[in-house]
């Protein structure tokens, strides 16, 4: 699975916006657009939203800008992912409308990739947007497993990120 530049962009904005909280300016568009190298009219209609959710207050004109609307202890990532991505259809039998595949009825590979889904979201729904500020090796960092530990997760990579 791979998330939505739109998901990327919003965890990205939200993550600047909690890591700049209590500061007397709010944070611009143009600010996190630079800092990102993002284009600024993509962050818009990504701010807009976000407001429109209630995650931020906007304020126009001179001197305004964005701030968290609730604590950043207070965002759920598993929730923000949820709303900002639209397909969670990994495989075609997921959307019962368009599986056209005839090995769905006797296929375990639907319910090994719904568990793997849900498992996902246990992690994700785990952890808020403070949790994305701390130290690395604080809530979020996850133990390592010693079956995965055994072969590199991915063949050719190391599996321990530096």
């Amino acid at each position: 699975m791979r998330l939505t530049q739109w998901t990327d962009y919003t965890l990205r904005v939200l993550m600047y916006c909690a890591a700049t909280e209590g500061r007397l300016q709010p944070v611009t568009i143009s600010e996190v657009a630079e800092s990102y190298d993002i284009s600024r009219s993509h962050l818009t209609k990504i701010v807009q939203e976000l407001s429109a959710q209630g995650l931020l207050e906007t304020t126009r004109g001179r001197g305004g800008g964005m701030r968290l609307m609730k604590p950043a202890n207070d965002i759920n990532i598993g929730a923000v992912v949820r709303a900002t991505e639209t397909d969670f259809n990994l495989v075609e039998c997921f959307d019962p409308e368009h599986n056209q595949c005839r090995l769905s009825s006797h296929c375990y590979l639907k319910g090994l990739l719904g568990q793997a889904m849900r498992a996902f979201f246990a992690v994700l729904d785990k952890v808020t947007l403070a949790d994305l500020l701390a130290d690395p090796q604080s809530v979020v960092a996850m133990p390592t497993s010693r079956r995965l530990a055994a072969k590199p997760l991915v063949p050719g990579l190391p599996d321990k990120v530096a």
